[in-house]
């Protein structure tokens, strides 16, 4: 299979899907909300958002054009992460109708997550998805059986709200998520995973022409919609690869962005201080005065550094 192709294809997919897109989000006054606190994103109000339809349907689109319906896996992939772009979009609209930044309640959004997670999980274990690589072990392998369904709900759940807190600048989430699948795409494609490996890298594809509406200063916000999808994209591929111990490896800077505001909550109310001027972690980076660009390269060139590594030595 023609893998530049489908890059290109996912790419040319999301460039002509978000260039239509933006004017109509702007003719409906789509515009983000930002909260009072962020006092560095107040020029940033009304900005367009919900953009992640577009690359999220290029990649559809094209990954079902390329892949067909003969791999339930891989279809299942796609359908899991359309399922938390609904979820996401529903947030996304909430938000605009209340012209608020609150859209789902948060135990309304976990429901949401849940109930995908369990059924991503369910079908691993009867699929008999339920061996793990163990990094850098020369392809060692682990079977955990049963234990496949709580750990693969727990991934889920983990991945979406991370890869959802790390969309906080421009280009931030979006670069760091183009690095990751890239990386995936590559280590699944030279694992066998032909399938989910085009998968990831027209997902890379799409989010590669959408960055060039969402980098400083961003033109256009991927919204839940795009977060949650590619977070679910990001914890499917990954478990049904069996690739599931590589998500904190190579999603290191997601793990980053949900480790500093757990670490941020339980410290404050213990002490009534804070760890970080504000989490999550980029926002601290932000106000110590580096500049948006520079933090999501930073992001960007450590995953993708990252990625190389889980690459040569998986």
């Amino acid at each position: 299979m023609n893998y530049l192709c489908c890059i290109l294809c996912s790419f040319g997919a999301a460039l002509v899907l978000t260039a239509a897109l933006l004017p109509l989000l702007k003719r409906l006054k789509a515009g983000q909300y930002i909260l009072s606190y962020v006092k560095e994103h107040a020029a940033k109000g009304g900005t367009p958002t919900m953009g992640g339809l577009a690359f999220i349907a290029a990649l559809l689109v094209v990954g079902f054009c390329f892949l067909g319906t003969e791999d339930t896996t891989v279809d299942l992939v796609l359908v899991i992460t359309a399922g938390f772009a609904v979820v996401g979009f529903l947030d996304d609209f909430l938000k605009l109708r209340r012209r608020e930044n609150e859209g789902l309640k948060p135990y309304q959004k976990i429901i949401f997550q849940l109930a995908i997670a369990v059924v991503a999980s369910v079908y691993c274990y009867i699929n008999g998805l339920t061996e793990l690589k163990i990094p850098f072990c020369g392809g060692l392998t682990v079977d955990i059986g049963p234990a496949v369904i709580p750990l693969t709900a727990f991934v889920f759940i983990a991945t979406v709200n991370c890869v959802n807190l790390t969309d906080g600048l421009d280009g931030l989430a979006g670069g760091t998520s183009f690095a990751c699948l890239l990386s995936f795409g590559a280590m699944f494609i030279a694992g066998g995973s032909e399938g989910e490996g085009v998968v990831a890298l027209c997902a890379a594809g799409a989010l590669a022409a959408f960055l060039l509406f969402n980098c400083n200063p961003a033109l256009l916000f991927m919204g839940d919609t795009g977060s949650l999808a590619l977070g679910g994209l990001t914890a499917a591929l990954a478990a049904f690869t069996g690739n599931t111990l590589y998500i904190p490896l190579i999603g290191i800077m997601f793990v980053l962005s949900g480790i500093s505001v757990i670490m941020q909550v339980i410290y404050y109310k213990r002490t009534k201080r804070r760890i970080f001027l504000m989490a999550p972690i980029h926002h601290h980076f932000q106000m110590k005065g580096h500049p948006e660009s520079r933090i999501a390269y930073a992001y960007f060139l450590v995953t993708a550094f990252v990625g190389i590594i889980c690459y040569i030595f998986a």
